[in-house]
């Protein structure tokens, strides 16, 4: 097996030396090889008649060859010893379905207490199974070359700890990386957090940065971006439906890489690491606004003036030269942020946006709606039919649409006197003559709510019946909003009134007699109460 692996130009060498007369321990000593080995390629080229012949002329590495497989065939290897040959075949299968060896091993040594491998052993084994299963198509790396101003790749970097001013707290920061796939020209920042709004506001900025907007975005899986990667080939991936807006604002196509595919978008992941070994690991951080202008001078003084080590062209040059001329244009507009959001309906018929409350249509109680938000409206959305657009408010108020209400409960909102008073009075005379009584009824108890119940029944009525159950319950002092439902309901509003009131309003304590009432009681006898004969005590 060692002639296999001897290399054919030694072998021209040995039998050019040979010819020179040189003996086997000159040889031996000229090629490093060992006397034996001399000693055997010598034999085998003797039996081919390969050893003579002129200096200047010397047997092809062909010949060579073929000589060595009839006289020095190869000896065939022992097979290999390895502990694990006994569990080959459960390897080979875990490594087929794409385990390391590290999960490979953890997985039989939860199955098989004991297992008597090493990681070690199962790592050597892995590079076994790759060396006989040999290289396939899906290994070749396939370099993607890409026109001017045709992609730029995004990521986020992890960028430790930065103090924040504002907060006056250290907090984690994050580095933004945006590299043109042409010319490697990269832009960069630092931020504390990797939210939507973030996310849009840095395309933006770098856009703006750039004079441009290339045609491709490839960004990695983040939820600001992309809601459900995309698995397979025939799998769809979820844009973010911010993202989508934004991407329809500047005119670029979106571009997700598959998941755990960090070679679908080599030139950002390096970007990345170039920033942090670079910048970040030398930079001392102050602040995120001062580091993150002390990072703009680094990509414009080394980043973008260094000769890069894939295209040999420094990147800044070729970017100013060929790329940027050939991105599409900024919109005349400039961009809004707009922002999409999930926000459930809740019984009060609001939803709930950045602490503030809209209201939206009451039989969509308890669903989900879409709100798309800007600095100025919310407009909401449901099954992507448009339902209202609200102008912003402040933190706590409430942008309310009465027709989002039932409309024989919208007014119980309002919570004046005056109010009720003057609905009642829309309905007719009698009816707020009720109300104002029910008011004045009580000095201390509040009587908002019977008289709310009282006249939103009562509105549900024509007016005629409304007036006359108003005008029944007044003579009878019925005061509750049951008494007034059970006259209408009963259709008592019907019947004519009795001449006399039995029970009429009185400014003094509810539950005292009249003064007529008790000088007729003093007339009868001693008592305050009169008693038919057969009851007198």
């Amino acid at each position: 097996m060692a002639a296999r692996r001897t290399d054919m130009h030694r072998l021209q060498e040995l039998i050019r030396l040979h010819r020179q007369g040189l003996k086997d321990r000159a040889i031996g000593r000229t090629l490093k090889m060992g006397r034996d080995t001399v000693r055997a390629y010598r034999h085998a080229f003797t039996e081919a008649g390969l050893l003579v012949g002129s200096v200047d002329t010397l047997p092809d590495v062909e010949v060579l060859e073929a000589a060595l497989k009839t006289e020095l065939p190869a000896r065939p290897l022992p097979p290999p010893s390895s502990s694990l040959e006994s569990f080959r075949p459960q390897i080979a299968e875990l490594w087929q379905r794409g385990a390391g060896p590290k999960a490979i091993f953890d997985r039989l040594r939860v199955v098989h207490p004991d297992f008597p491998g090493s990681l070690s052993a199962i790592k050597r084994m892995c590079r076994r199974l790759r060396v006989e299963r040999g290289v396939s198509p899906e290994d070749v790396a396939i370099r993607v070359e890409t026109a001017p101003g045709e992609v730029a790749y995004v990521d986020f970097g992890y960028a430790g700890l930065r103090y924040d001013p504002e907060r006056g707290v250290l907090r984690k920061s994050w580095v933004f990386v945006m590299v043109l796939g042409y010319s490697r020209h990269m832009v960069a920042y630092l931020v504390f957090d990797q939210k939507v709004s973030t996310w849009l506001a840095l395309h933006a900025r770098a856009f703006e940065e750039l004079g441009g907007v290339p045609r491709v975005i490839v960004p990695d899986n983040l939820k600001a971006a992309v809601v459900r990667a995309a698995f397979g080939v025939d799998d769809e991936p979820l844009l973010h439906r911010s993202y989508r807006e934004c991407a329809r604002h500047f005119g670029f196509r979106v571009e997700p890489t598959r998941p755990r595919t960090p070679e679908h978008k080599g030139k950002v992941e390096s970007g990345v690491k170039y920033v942090k070994r670079s910048f970040l690991a030398a930079h001392e951080s102050v602040d995120l606004p001062r580091d993150d202008q002390a990072l703009q001078v680094w990509l414009r003084d080394v980043a973008g003036s260094r000769v890069h080590g894939t295209t040999a062209r420094v990147p800044a040059v070729v970017f100013e030269q060929e790329e940027r001329a050939t991105l599409l244009p900024l919109p005349r507009s400039r961009y809004e942020l707009v922002l999409w959001k999930k926000a459930k309906l809740h019984r009060d018929s609001y939803v709930q946006i950045d602490g503030a409350f809209y209201s939206a249509p009451w039989p969509l109680l308890h669903q989900e709606l879409w709100a798309r938000t800007t600095a100025h409206e919310v407009a909401l959305f449901h099954d992507d039919r448009h339902l209202v657009t609200h102008h912003r408010v402040g933190r706590g108020m409430r942008a309310t649409l009465d027709e989002h209400l039932p409309s024989h409960r919208v007014d119980l909102r309002e919570r004046s006197r005056s109010f009720w008073e003057k609905k009642a009075a829309g309905i007719g005379a009698a009816t707020h003559e009720l109300v104002v009584k029910i008011f004045d009824s009580d000095d201390v108890l509040s009587r908002l709510r019977p008289v709310q119940a009282i006249v939103t029944h009562l509105a549900r009525f024509p007016r005629e019946r409304a007036e006359s159950a108003a005008r029944r319950a007044l003579h009878f002092g019925s005061t509750t909003y049951a008494a007034v439902k059970n006259i209408l309901r009963r259709g008592l509003d019907l019947e004519p009134l009795p001449s006399v009131s039995t029970r009429p309003w009185l400014k003094q304590a509810r539950f005292a007699r009249s003064a007529s009432e008790i000088a007729s009681a003093a007339v009868k006898g001693p008592y305050l109460f009169s008693f038919s004969p057969g009851d007198r005590p």
